[in-house]
């Protein structure tokens, strides 16, 4: 099963490779890490996904809150929360079938957002089984380059992971 997490951490330097260390070492696997500011400039916002059952999740935790750095650790239920990735996707386009890409590209509410000669690039923001779909269509045109970032997620409704609640 996979688990997300949002760690809330001092903005500080090397707290994101501390993290991504301390897991490494522990072996456990990361599946997906993003950080980011958050709306108070000294906090930053690590979003995590772990694979393992409730055991290896309640490890991570622990593990997690030994570090001075991490001011707080809450877990992202799907249930209870919104969660996007976003995606670059660099595919051949044959100027004699950018025509289906752009269709391909519309039906996914993907964007265009580079053409030339040879390529296009598409961007793509969604889940991560949405982003897989259009990934396997792109296929059959030639992927040349892709990139995607880690899970972030939100709560849903007026609570928040916050520092000072």
């Amino acid at each position: 099963m996979k688990h997300t997490l949002a760690v809330l951490v001092l903005n500080k330097p090397g707290v994101l490779a501390r993290i991504s260390g301390l897991l490494s070492r522990r072996v456990f696997n990361i599946e997906s890490i993003a950080a980011g500011y958050t709306e108070e400039p000294d906090i930053t916002r690590i979003t995590i996904v772990v694979q393992g059952d409730t055991h290896i999740l309640d490890q991570v935790m622990k593990q997690l809150s030994k570090l001075v750095d991490v001011i707080k650790i809450v877990e992202m239920r799907s249930e209870d929360s919104v969660d996007r990735e976003l995606a670059l996707i660099k595919v051949k386009a044959d100027p004699s079938r950018r025509n289906e890409i752009v269709n391909v590209v519309a039906i996914f509410r993907a964007n265009v957002i580079d053409v030339n000669r040879e390529t296009m690039i598409i961007e793509m923001t969604g889940d991560g089984e949405k982003i897989d779909a259009l990934f396997t269509v792109l296929e059959e045109y030639g992927i040349v380059e892709m990139v995607r970032t880690g899970k972030v997620a939100l709560s849903r409704g007026p609570g928040a992971v916050r520092c000072r609640e």
